[in-house]
Parts: structure tokens; C-alpha cells; sequence
């Protein structure tokens, strides 16, 4: 109970609801602690009811240890136990052993999860590590379900439980394979997909300020279910990860973002926060949650992103970015009211410090973070194109300059974001119709002395959102 109790979270859901907030929950269904009394129970009585409720093997399949997913913490993907007389299966650390998603009565077991946590009024979940939950071909007996009929399965059960439930998943993988995810053109698997392929690029074209890897990044991605959406981000809870660059743009992330070795985490990220990576430059961390907002799909926020929160990097591993929210000044940033020595996870000290960095300080400066974050969400929301629209790349003749145009429902919003630190004159006359009547300027990091103009100058890191209104349109929905 140190982190409260079921009423306590039940409490929570409620009072979210009373103010507008649908709450999702992690729903980690791949494995279980080594503790847990189903694997007790498998490992004492392989023919019992619980004995296939994990993946064992009398011997480890060949070539399942090549990509392990915390090398230097994690020697197999296989690991032996004296009780069984057989070899488990962890994609993660040997302490969780992976489930068996074929077996029946797992499968029954993960329903009941979410039918149970439905009824306490969550409103979806945010579904762990996909494709290690559905990877099990060739290894896990007769296949009663196919892996992405077990996705099928879930979204089913969630939309006959509550209709407007979402499953958002955890799913990095290149974009040629990210469409099964969503269930083809069938659309009923999950509802949304964090976008790791453009967060990457992403972060590579913050690295060489130059977006040409975005817009590669947002060709690439795969048509998806009208009634599916990409989740953008640019931090999360893990390791900044940049498995999908080759190992040349990786060092480049790495100079630019992450220099100093203990910044880095397995070889493939970096466990820091967007301000740090960025040297605390608010116009280009201003510009890069701009374009957050702006990308085809829904923006999402780690906590602490809106007041601009960094790492604590004297904290192991991943937890550097895992540190408190810092509600107010003092050595435990308002989280806890215990001694700052009994804190697990420190907050960090220094310029990113809660004496420097917190929402209480920032809820009375009308130009800090948390307040301009406040603006950018509820401009979000009154540009509805941006969520639901077509997107295609523009070329405004500056090819350091993000510029894309959102279509929907005969509404029209163009985006421009400089990622040079020079200012540049852009055009985006040719994505100005012919029966547009005005361009009206939503969003900017300056005042519009160019409001109502195709031809913009962008300051260095500046961000520019119009809507091209055409006759007869009401300037909002």
C-alpha cells in the first residue's frame, strides 16, 4: 500500500471524470513476476491447469538471444529453471517470464483484466510491448488463435464492454509492418499506434537541424483505418530509443543530443528529456512541441514536458527521466512531504532543479512553459484538421522549413516550422486555393506582422499555423 490502494485509484478515476479526464492504464499482459502464483504453479505442475500459461522449452529455439532488449543487463532470452526441468521464455528480464498467449486460459485471464478495470471506469488502456506479446511463432504449441487474432480478440472484448474505449499501443517497429498492428484495412486491432518511426527521425532532424528526415519519415508511414490514429511523441517514459537509425545517424543524436556516455542507455538511446537535449534553447523546444501538435495524428505528453522538466542523471538507467513531478520549489519538488534523503528517485539539482523548474512558479508567468503549453493545447483542439485531416509536404522554397497542409471536411491549415536557427522568407502560395478568401494566422512563436500573407518570414526556430478560409466558412467550427 505505499503507493495507495484500489479505492484510492478508484477515487482517482472519478474525480478525472468530474473534470473531463478519461484515464488509461498500462496494461501489461506479456509477462508476470517470477512470483506470481501461476508461475509457481506452472513450474510445480506442468499438466495442471496453469501449465502452459508460460512458454517452455526443453531446449532454447536457435537464434532467439540475437536482439536482447537490455544488453549488458539482460546475458538470454532463456532461462532455465530446476523445478520445471525446462527453459522459460523473457523477452525482458529473467524475473518476468513471458505468458503464453496461445493457451486458452490465459487468454480468458487477460479478458477478465480488462473487463474488471472497464468496470472501475477506465476508459482504455496503453497496451505494453505489442509485438513481444504476439511473437511466439514456431515456439508455443498448436496455434488455437493466430498472434494478431489475440489483438482482435481484446479490441473485441473492450468495445462490447465500453464503445468509446481506446487500446493504445506500445508498438516500435519499421513502417512497412505497423499497418498489421491496426488490423489492415479491417481497422479492428488497436486504435492507436505510438509512432516511433517519426519520433526518431525526429529526433535526428532536431540533431542535424535539418526536418528532410521527418518528411522521409512521414512518407514512409503506412495508410491507416480511417477510424485509427497515430500517437506522436517526443518523449517517453523509456530511453529516448534510436533502434530504427543505422549506427552513423545514431552517433550523429548522440554528438548533438546526448554527447557525454552517461547520457546514453544500450547503445541505442539516450536517457534524457527534450529541454536538456535541446541546451534549455525555449524557442527551439518551443518549436519542436509546435510541431508535435501539428503532426498527423494526436499528440502525446510525458508528464513533466509541460512545464519542461529534465533529467536526473546520477539516477540508474531509465529512471533518469522517471524522477517526481515537481509541483513546487524545495528539494522534493512538492511530491512528497518525506526527508529529501528518503526519496528513491531524486530530482535533479541544478538549472532543471524544482527551485528552477515547477508548476507553481510557472502558473503565475504568463510566458512560461506550463501557460504556453496551455495556449498550444487549446489551439490543438480549435484545429480539429490537424487531428482528423490529410496531410501532404509542401515545398515553401527554404528546405530547412517543416511545411505541411491538413485538409478536412473543405478546411484547410498549413504549418511551417524552421528547423535552422537562421531567419528564412518562405511561400506557400501554392497551397493557397483559388477560392481561398483570407489566411488567417492561428499560432506563432512572434506577433503576425505577416498575418494574412502565403509570403512569411520565419525567425530562426519559429513556427507559423494558418487556416485558409474560403468563402463563406466561419474562421472556426
Amino acid at each position: 500500500h505505499r503507493l495507495g490502494d484500489h479505492g484510492d485509484v478508484t477515487e482517482l478515476i472519478r474525480a478525472a471524470g468530474d473534470r473531463g479526464i478519461r484515464v488509461i492504464a498500462d496494461l501489461v499482459v506479456n509477462h508476470t513476476s517470477n512470483e506470481h502464483p501461476w508461475f509457481e504453479a506452472s513450474r510445480r505442475d506442468p499438466d495442471g491447469p496453469h501449465g502452459n500459461y508460460y512458454v517452455w522449452q526443453d531446449e532454447p529455439p536457435e537464434g532467439w538471444d540475437t536482439s536482447l532488449i537490455f544488453p549488458g543487463d539482460q546475458e538470454t532470452n532463456w532461462t532455465w529453471d530446476d523445478e520445471r526441468g525446462a527453459y522459460y521464455l523473457h523477452h525482458f528480464y529473467e524475473h518476468q517470464p513471458d505468458v503464453n498467449p496461445d493457451d486458452p486460459g490465459i487468454r480468458a485471464e487477460f479478458a477478465q483484466i480488462i473487463s474488471f478495470w472497464l468496470q472501475q471506469g477506465l476508459a482504455g488502456f496503453r497496451v505494453d510491448a505489442v509485438p513481444y506479446l504476439i511473437n511466439l511463432e514456431g515456439i508455443a504449441g498448436p496455434e488455437e488463435i493466430t498472434p494478431h487474432g489475440l489483438l482482435r480478440e481484446l479490441r473485441a472484448k473492450l468495445t462490447r464492454r465500453r464503445g468509446d474505449a481506446v487500446m493504445l499501443g506500445e508498438v516500435n517497429v519499421a513502417p512497412d509492418e505497423q499497418r498489421r498492428f491496426f488490423g489492415e484495412n479491417r481497422g479492428d486491432e488497436l486504435h492507436m499506434v505510438f509512432n516511433f518511426h517519426v519520433n526518431q527521425h525526429l529526433l535526428l532532424a532536431l540533431a542535424r537541424r535539418d526536418p528532410a528526415t521527418v518528411r522521409d519519415a512521414l512518407r514512409s508511414l503506412p495508410e491507416i483505418p480511417p477510424d485509427c490514429q497515430w500517437a506522436n511523441f517526443l518523449k517517453n517514459h523509456d530511453e529516448a530509443t534510436l533502434d530504427q537509425l543505422d549506427e552513423s545517424e545514431r552517433a550523429e543524436v548522440f554528438a548533438a543530443l546526448g554527447p557525454e556516455e552517461h547520457m546514453q542507455l544500450y547503445d541505442r538511446g539516450l536517457r534524457r528529456r527534450i529541454p536538456p537535449m535541446l541546451g534549455g534553447d525555449m524557442r527551439r523546444i518551443r518549436m519542436a512541441y509546435s510541431l508535435l501538435f501539428a503532426l498527423p495524428g494526436t499528440p502525446v505528453l510525458f508528464y513533466g514536458e509541460e512545464i519542461g522538466m529534465g533529467e536526473n542523471l546520477d539516477v540508474p538507467d531509465r529512471l533518469a527521466v522517471r524522477t517526481p513531478m515537481q509541483w513546487s520549489s524545495g528539494p522534493t519538488g512538492g511530491f512528497s512531504t518525506a526527508d529529501a534523503d528518503a526519496i528513491r528517485r531524486p530530482p535533479p539539482a541544478g538549472d532543471y532543479g524544482p527551485d528552477r523548474v515547477n508548476v507553481a512558479d510557472q502558473l503565475g508567468e504568463p510566458d512560461s512553459m506550463l501557460n504556453w503549453t496551455n495556449r498550444l493545447v487549446r489551439r490543438r483542439r480549435q484545429t480539429p484538421e490537424l487531428g482528423y485531416g490529410r496531410m501532404r509536404l509542401l515545398d515553401v522554397g527554404a528546405p530547412g522549413v517543416l511545411a505541411m497542409r491538413v485538409d478536412w471536411q473543405d478546411r484547410t491549415v498549413v504549418t511551417l516550422h524552421n528547423f535552422g536557427a537562421d531567419d528564412v522568407d518562405v511561400s506557400f502560395a501554392d497551397a493557397v486555393d483559388a477560392d481561398v478568401s483570407e489566411i488567417i494566422g492561428l499560432w506563432a512563436d512572434s506577433a503576425y506582422d505577416d498575418d494574412g500573407k502565403a509570403d512569411v518570414t520565419l525567425r530562426g526556430d519559429g513556427y507559423r499555423w494558418f487556416r485558409l478560409r474560403k468563402v463563406g466558412q466561419d474562421q472556426l467550427l
